[in-house]
C-alpha cells in the first residue's frame, strides 16, 4: 500500500503521502482484492482477520526503510558495515524514492502473482475459476499499484514465468508432481487471459 500511495502521490516524498487517503479512495478495489485472495486460498475468516491485524490496510506512516525492504534492498549501498543516518537520510532522496517504488511495484507484483497461484493450487482450486479470480485481482493490483499503466497483468505475468516457474517446474525441484501440474496449468490459462493474441 505504501508503494501505491507514493506512486499516486507522485512527488515520491513520504512527508507528502498517507495511506489512508489512498485506502478511503480505493476501499472497493482494496475489498475485491482482499475477497479475491480468500477466495482463491480458500483461507477461513479467521485466517484473513490475522492477515488484516498485520496493519497494511489501515492508515500508517511511510517510511523510506519499509520501501528498501519492499524493493529487496537494490538501491541499499552503506558506506559502512553499520548503516549511519546519512546512509538512511540518502534514502529520502525523490529519485531514490521514485526508484524504490519502482522495483517494489516489479517486486510485490510479482510476488503476488506467485503467491496466488500457489494458494490456488495448493487449494485445489480448479480452472478457469481460480486464474479468472487472479486475473482479477492482478489487474486490480497493477492499478492500485501504479495508475500510470507502467505496471501491467502481462508484464508481472511474464516476469513471473521467467523469475518462479523454471526453479518449480526443473525435474531435480523437490516440488511434487501434482503442484507442477497445477502450476503448469495456472501458466497456460493465465497465458490466455493476460496476454494479447
Amino acid at each position: 500500500m505504501e508503494i501505491g500511495a507514493l506512486n499516486h502521490a507522485g512527488t515520491w516524498k513520504t512527508s507528502d503521502t498517507s495511506v489512508g487517503d489512498f485506502l478511503a479512495l480505493r476501499r472497493d478495489e482494496v475489498a475485491r482484492i482482499v475477497a479475491g485472495v480468500q477466495a482463491v486460498g480458500r483461507f477461513s475468516d479467521p485466517v484473513m482477520a490475522e492477515a488484516h491485524e498485520l496493519g497494511y490496510l489501515r492508515d500508517h506512516p511511510v517510511d523510506v526503510r519499509s520501501l528498501l525492504l519492499w524493493s529487496a534492498g537494490v538501491t541499499w549501498a552503506p558506506r559502512a558495515p553499520r548503516p549511519s543516518e546519512d546512509d538512511l537520510a540518502c534514502l529520502e532522496d525523490p529519485q531514490v524514492v521514485r526508484r524504490m517504488c519502482r522495483m517494489g511495484a516489479d517486486l510485490q507484483l510479482t510476488h503476488l502473482l506467485d503467491g496466488l497461484v500457489a494458494a490456488g493450487v495448493g487449494a485445489g482450486v480448479g480452472l478457469p475459476e481460480g486464474t479468472d479470480e487472479i486475473a482479477s485481482i492482478l489487474r486490480l493490483a497493477c492499478e492500485l499499484v501504479d495508475g500510470t499503466g507502467r505496471n501491467t497483468p502481462e508484464g508481472v505475468f511474464r516476469m513471473w514465468r521467467v523469475a518462479h516457474l523454471p526453479g518449480l517446474l526443473d525435474p531435480n525441484a523437490a516440488a511434487p508432481e501434482w503442484v507442477r501440474a497445477g502450476h503448469r496449468a495456472y501458466d497456460e490459462e493465465l497465458e490466455w487471459l493476460l496476454t494479447p493474441m
